[in-house]
């Protein structure tokens, strides 16, 4: 063995160990004073060790280099110390500040970055706030596991769903869709299920499951829910006359519909316009995943460079709401088999865009194509813009975008000759741009957007219950 391999399995081996001394010091930093810690975004809450790793190589992206675990290690040991409330600490830009103050001392370094935070939860401090999940299906799911996976430091609590019984074993079946997911793995934890008490215990979180045909029928208070956030994941209302009936419950506050809202139903791309949820506001839409996926690159775009017009081509895997084989179904070519065929259908999501981004009324087209894959989707955007470009200009801005602005948290960048679709099984990104198939003549572009439309997509929904529950965690080290 060459001294350079020696070398090479010693560095890996310190990593290691200084992964595995951290993970516990991230439980219970979570566990005991809700605190989450992120590299550049990327949770490092229930990593694996190799996970722990990989997060710190993540940082090349923003710094040039690798951040170092070991000095990652000793940032999050004197946390640990600290008697910090509710935050999310970014230690990815924690240590870069570190770094760039020089040989200041640890210590009076991290006191004085989160000053603010330190002394503990606020005797006031709210409860966390009620959810409950009105049906179960892939997006239920998907919001049920990111609720679960974050229970007890978001200021959010799940503590019900609400679906029609389905038979004898209903509650049986739905914990095992909960437990394994054919496109996003198994569950990470525990899941128990009391047939009695029609509960669902899973990684500690109590989930009543209530049968109910009817959103107007349920009493939410007679299992200690109050004040609660209703999440409408069926889609069949989608007007606020029909929504409102979920108001009508004793218990329930305010609705938010995981689909495309009609009529004056706001429509919320988070991170483009979430301003305009209000505290009065007791019915909200989060959009449609095409919605949440396009809008925020195309604002960062027309901001840039302004859109004068263009066309959305939408390349999405299929839905439940397609027939598995040719059979009757009244919309238009969406009878025919969803794993045989490509289906050309039409998509709202380029006019939806404009109820999130007025300044593009009127200025999109679109169509989508309907195609044989279970998840992940691809938004074509044909846009002529206001100036002209090149590809390197366009591909640096997207690339700054995803890293800086205040979108980074929709907006991702790849630039890989060799991703496929289901390397993006799991983005949290509403969408993530594939830079290497960029096109640029003159004004003319266009900008191919991967998105998971099941996960990310709940992502971004997250996020809209967070802000109509008034969830407001502060983030360190502050934004400049």
């Amino acid at each position: 063995m060459t001294d350079q391999t020696t070398a090479k399995m010693q560095e890996w081996a310190t990593k290691q160990d200084a992964a595995e001394r951290m993970i516990p010091v991230v439980g219970r930093l979570y566990r005991n004073n809700d605190v989450l810690l992120t590299v550049y975004g990327r949770s490092l809450l229930n990593k694996s060790v190799n996970g722990i790793i990989k997060a710190h190589r993540y940082a090349r992206h923003f710094d040039g280099t690798d951040l170092d675990v070991e000095q990652t290690l000793a940032i999050v040991e004197g946390l640990e110390s600290l008697n910090l409330g509710s935050c999310g600490i970014d230690l990815g830009r924690l240590a870069a500040a570190h770094r760039e103050a020089g040989d200041t001392d640890l210590t009076a370094f991290l006191r004085e970055q989160l000053g603010d935070a330190i002394g503990g939860a606020a005797e006031d401090e709210p409860a966390p706030r009620d959810v409950v999940l009105y049906g179960f299906g892939r997006i239920g799911r998907l919001l049920a596991r990111i609720l679960i996976d974050r229970a007890g430091g978001t200021g959010m609590r799940m503590r019900a769903v609400v679906v029609r019984r389905g038979g004898d074993n209903d509650i049986v079946k739905r914990a095992s869709l909960l437990r394994r997911d054919s496109v996003h793995g198994k569950f990470d934890g525990t899941i128990v299920v009391d047939q009695e008490k029609n509960t669902i215990l899973a990684n500690g979180v109590l989930i009543q499951v209530i049968y109910s045909d009817d959103p107007s029928s349920v009493d939410y208070t007679q299992y200690g829910i109050t004040d609660a956030i209703i999440v409408d994941n069926t889609g069949k209302w989608r007007d606020e006359a029909g929504l409102r009936k979920h108001l009508a419950c004793p218990g329930a506050s305010k609705v938010l519909l995981t689909a495309p809202g009609k009529g004056d139903v706001k429509n919320i791309v988070y991170g483009v316009n979430n301003a305009d949820i209000l505290p009065e506001d007791t019915v909200v839409s989060a959009a449609s995943c095409t919605t949440n996926a396009i809008t925020p690159v195309l604002k960062a775009l027309n901001d840039e460079f302004g859109v004068r017009n263009g066309h959305v081509e939408t390349v999405h895997s299929f839905t439940n709401d397609q027939n598995l084989i040719d059979n009757f179904h009244k919309g238009e070519r969406r009878g025919r088999a969803a794993g045989l065929n490509m289906v050309l259908t039409e998509t709202g999501a380029a006019k939806a865009v404009a109820k999130a981004l007025p300044e593009l009324a009127g200025k999109l087209s679109g169509n989508a194509i309907r195609v044989p894959t279970p998840n992940v989707s691809m938004a074509i955007l044909n846009l002529n813009l206001a100036r002209e470009t090149t590809v390197e200009e366009l591909n640096t801005f997207l690339r700054e975008t995803s890293l800086h602005s205040p979108l980074r948290n929709q907006v991702d960048y790849m630039a890989s000759p060799e991703v496929v679709s289901s390397d993006f099984v799991g983005s949290k990104r509403a969408g993530v741009v594939d830079g290497l198939a960029t096109i640029v003549d003159g004004d003319r572009v266009v900008v191919y957007v991967w998105y998971d439309n099941e996960f990310g997509y709940s992502c971004q929904v997250v996020r809209c219950i967070a802000d109509m529950a008034g969830v407001d965690t502060p983030s360190y080290p502050a934004r400049a």
